[in-house]
């Protein structure tokens, strides 16, 4: 830029300023990007006024780009908890920070690293005084892979970046970092920014556009910029007298500027209605869009098939509808977000409960999916109950999901402690149908008034005292306990009980599990005829009884269509004729779905299994296990062996605690059943009895960890010869174990101890393991082992620590040839106990003490090298030495993986005759296994 442009845009910044300068809460802003889009030169002013009831001697500013500076800094942290680990392998010019800053003229000699800059003043500020602040500096945008701010390609995203004061500064100034959750820095201010933008860059913001590169505006959230090679796109929608422009940071294809076209007049006018305003203008960003669509309305695809839940119009209707709301309720409501994060993302629910209500209302929860998807002829998805969910169910089934597994958080929670999955399930989901169930009790029309007029009536930040206290007047008493259920989790659940018939009426006894005042709505139906009735509760009162008229009511709901977010529906439904009136109809379905309520379900999946002495195996499971977590499991599973032709199979039973509030997520007393073969003609019955304590996790935490107690009771067939040696026909074993992990992103760790007795030996041993991801893609694991026998009387060596085979004694791992000494099914590999490779031959035992360490290292695609060492001490024997080393291949990681033994104590193994007999194989088909890897992150 030229010396006499510079001037000039000087002159203006201070001439503008001086127009503005009584305007408490503007700030006046000119920037200039370079060429490339990675830098950003900023001349800013504003007055800062002491917003607090104490006097401070530094000014507090958020520098919030050097949340981008390391992968030290709290952005980065999150991100690995999120299992997002691009910032932390970040290339030093991906990255980044405050490259200069003067305020007032003067290079500011605090640390431009940290995120939170405290400029000294020369005297203190007292409460309500303001002071002028003139800043100059450079930004070094990060590379927008991170958040989706920052530099792209041929394009940048400006949010956060610019220096400004808390807008919700608090006592003491304590630090606010920068975590990617769109939370507002700076609401309630107005803006006056200048772009200087080299051609043909084009600039677009959420702010009103007053010339070229050039914007004013008030905004209760924070200002974006979208500076592009391409001018943006924008569809400009006639609401009432004025036009509103809707602009786009990304090219919509044709199909979709069609729909949209038509749809967002549509979706403004519905939330104007419901809620009385709308922005001057909205920007949507590809990080708003891809952030904020429809969850749940995706298209089912699999190699080359493609199976639509909802139609193209209908899914671009849905997530745009999801996207404006989520802007507009943004600005719409001045509010601190970590706090009160519930308000905006609950009346955001709200609006789109009652979108879907209005032009969606008949749709299914699956949409056309049940009919679209085919395989001869047949349609299978018809016969799961999913299939006949309303689509406006999903809130109330998506808070039931999580809270059957005891993973909720209260509404409450701090938005950032919050595990990312609870954001949608809490924060939104329940909160929002919360709202809703207010909204019917109290009509919707009124509702929608009291939050046009709340938010009129209260444009200041908003204070959730003042809310609960205007809510439940304008409710009439009946939200009282809205309160109550923001700041403390609960477990609500409403009960159908005893009923008894009058010629012309019915009373029925309701019970709740709370002393709570919350209403309920109970739904009659007849053979022609559904009637609802909301009905009011008093507090401390738990069980009333309550008549409802009519002479043919066949089925009596509470709270149905899942439109309260309770723990429990199975006990909300009464059948007033027939034989079932006291009891639940039994439903046998086919596969694992989404429970109904009304019914007492039995899954019956056919099995399919193998190992080498049964040959394959067919069956059929019985369980009452749905998609959803519940106390009480059973499972019962007969096979047929097609090897032994007999029958053989499992059974367990198992009922769990999970209260809300304690030490413990969850406390399961079980027992189970087994008899399956181990060789040829010889089988095993397996009889245990358990204890497993989980222990409560931060939901966003990858923390695991819980205790085990169990007796094991085993009984085995014996040959005749195994008879002479008198091996054990039958054993009972205790055990004691403790678990810890932690999945985390690039330190993965887990721990174990495990006491083990009988009558003939007492054991203990440890186990340990760290993975460290030292390059993007790249591991290497740490594995050590340690037993020891504190007395060991065994008649055989069926107990001891395995170095290279496990005996399995306990039946626990699934190995295809439980005795299998040679061919294929003998290499099969199961890292415990020693954890070697190669076969350690007729050392392979140890019955008194054993201490083993297991490397493994990522060189190159799927290709790692390992390496085993191990010390260990037999009875009557001097300690011995051994290791191996080779070259394992991850066809699918953690589940399929070949080793390929190369040098060990043994010698240069490929150079030997069995060597094929050599190589290794691990095969895990453990579908907890499989789930728990894919929900990293969510919780």
């Amino acid at each position: 830029m030229v010396p006499v442009t510079k001037f000039v845009f000087t002159f203006l910044l201070i001439f503008c300023f001086c127009c503005i300068s009584a305007q408490q809460d503007t700030i006046y802003i000119h920037a200039e990007t370079g060429g490339d889009l990675r830098t950003v030169h900023v001349q800013q002013k504003f007055r800062y006024t002491n917003p607090l009831n104490e006097s401070v001697s530094n000014v507090k500013l958020l520098n919030w780009i050097s949340a981008y500076r390391n992968r030290g800094t709290s952005l980065a942290e999150r991100k690995l908890e999120d299992q997002k680990k691009e910032l932390y392998f970040a290339h030093k010019k991906e990255l980044g920070k405050l490259l200069s800053l003067q305020i007032n003229g003067s290079p500011y000699t605090g640390n431009t690293g940290k995120q939170n800059l405290f400029y000294p003043l020369e005297k203190p500020l007292l409460p309500g005084e303001s002071i002028l602040l003139n800043l100059t500096y450079t930004l070094q945008l990060p590379s927008d892979k991170f958040t989706g701010y920052g530099y792209g390609n041929s394009h940048a995203l400006l949010k956060y970046f610019f220096i400004v004061p808390d807008g919700f500064e608090s006592q003491g100034q304590p630090h606010k970092d920068y975590l990617d959750i769109e939370e507002t820095q700076l609401g309630g201010t107005f803006w006056k920014i200048q772009f200087q933008a080299e051609a043909p860059y084009s600039v677009e913001s959420n702010l009103p556009q007053i010339s070229e590169n050039h914007f004013e505006g008030s905004l209760n959230s924070d200002p974006q910029f979208y500076i592009s090679l391409v001018p943006a796109q924008r569809i400009n929608v006639r609401i009432a007298d004025r036009t509103i422009p809707v602009v786009f940071g990304y090219i919509p294809d044709a199909d979709e500027q069609k729909n949209l076209e038509f749809y967002l007049p549509l979706q403004l006018n519905f939330i104007e209605k419901k809620i009385g305003k709308l922005p001057e203008k909205i920007l949507i960003s590809e990080k708003c869009r891809r952030q904020n669509d429809f969850f749940g309305n995706d298209d089912i695809r699999f190699w080359k098939f493609r199976f639509q839940m909802f139609s193209d119009a209908e899914k671009t209707d849905m997530d745009y509808f999801n996207i404006l709301s989520t802007i507009i309720m943004e600005n719409s409501i001045y509010a601190e977000k970590k706090e009160n994060h519930w308000i905006k993302n609950g009346l955001k629910t709200y609006l789109e409960y009652e979108y879907l209500n209005t032009f969606y209302k008949n749709r299914k929860l699956l949409g056309d999916l049940p009919d679209n998807m085919r395989f001869f002829g047949i349609r299978p998805l018809r016969l799961f109950n999913a299939s006949k969910l309303m689509l406006t169910e999903r809130y109330g089934l998506t808070y039931q999901y999580i809270a059957s597994q005891n993973l909720d958080q209260k509404i409450g929670k701090r938005f950032d402690l919050l595990s990312n999955f609870n954001v949608m399930a809490i924060s939104q989901f329940e909160t929002g149908i919360l709202f809703h169930f207010i909204a019917e009790k109290m009509g919707i029309s009124h509702f929608d008034l009291f939050i046009r007029q709340y938010f009129q009536r209260h444009p200041e930040v908003f204070d959730q005292k003042t809310f609960y206290q205007e809510l439940n007047e304008a409710s009439n008493q009946s939200s009282g306990f809205l309160q109550t259920m923001i700041e403390r989790r609960q477990r609500i659940n409403f009960s159908l009980g005893h009923f008894e018939k009058t010629p012309d009426s019915i009373s029925i006894k309701v019970k709740k599990n709370t002393p709570l005042a919350i209403p309920f709505r109970i739904t009659a139906e007849s053979e022609n005829a559904k009637e609802t009735r909301w009905f009011d509760t008093q507090t401390g009162e738990k069980t009333n009884t309550y008549t409802l008229a009519g002479q043919d009511i066949s089925k009596i709901q509470i709270n149905s269509g899942y439109i309260f977010p309770e723990s429990n529906f199975r006990d909300n439904y009464v059948y007033t004729k027939g034989f079932f009136s006291h009891h639940k109809k039994v439903k046998f379905k086919l596969f694992q779905d989404i429970p109904n309520p009304e019914y007492n379900e039995i899954y019956i999946n056919p099995r399919l299994n193998f190992n080498i002495y049964d040959k394959v195996l067919l069956g059929m499971n019985f369980k009452n296990k749905s998609l959803f977590d519940q106390n009480f499991i059973y499972s019962v599973t007969p096979y047929y062996s097609t090897g032994m032709g007999q029958m053989t199979g499992s059974l367990s039973v198992a009922y769990s605690l999970r209260p809300v509030h304690s030490f413990f997520r969850n406390l399961q007393l079980g027992f189970t059943g087994t008899a399956f073969h181990y060789d040829y003609d010889l089988e095993y019955r397996k009889i245990s009895g358990y204890a497993l304590m989980n222990f409560n996790k931060n939901p966003r935490s990858t923390v695991s960890q819980g205790i085990r107690l169990s007796y094991n009771f085993f009984e085995k067939d014996l040959t005749a010869e195994m008879m002479a040696r008198n091996d054990y026909d039958r054993y009972r074993l205790w055990n004691l174990s403790y678990g810890y992990s932690d999945s985390k992103a690039i330190h993965e760790v887990a721990f174990g101890a495990n006491f083990q007795w009988m009558k003939d030996f007492q054991k203990i041993s440890g186990e340990s393991f760290y993975r460290w991801e030292y390059a993007s893609g790249r591991k290497i694991s740490f594995r050590l082992f340690a037993g020891y026998f504190f007395r060991n009387h065994t008649r055989n060596s069926l107990f001891d620590y395995g170095i290279s085979r496990i005996s399995n004694y306990s039946f626990s791992y699934g190995l295809l040839g439980q005795s299998a000494t040679e061919g294929i099914l003998s290499q099969q590999f199961v890292l415990a106990e020693g954890g070697f490779k190669s076969f350690a031959g007729n050392s392979d035992k140890v019955n008194q003490w054993m201490i083993s360490q297991n490397i493994d290292a990522h060189i190159w695609k799927c290709f790692n090298i390992y390496a085993d060492a191990a010390i260990y001490r037999n009875r009557y024997q001097s300690t011995q030495w051994i290791w191996d080393s080779g070259i394992k291949l991850k066809v699918i990681p953690d589940f399929l993986e070949i080793y390929f033994p190369v040098q060990s104590t043994l010698g240069f193994e490929p150079s030997f005759k069995d060597y094929g007999s050599r190589i290794r194989y691990t095969l895990v088909f453990d579908l907890a296994s499989v789930t728990n890897y894919f929900r990293r992150g969510w919780f």
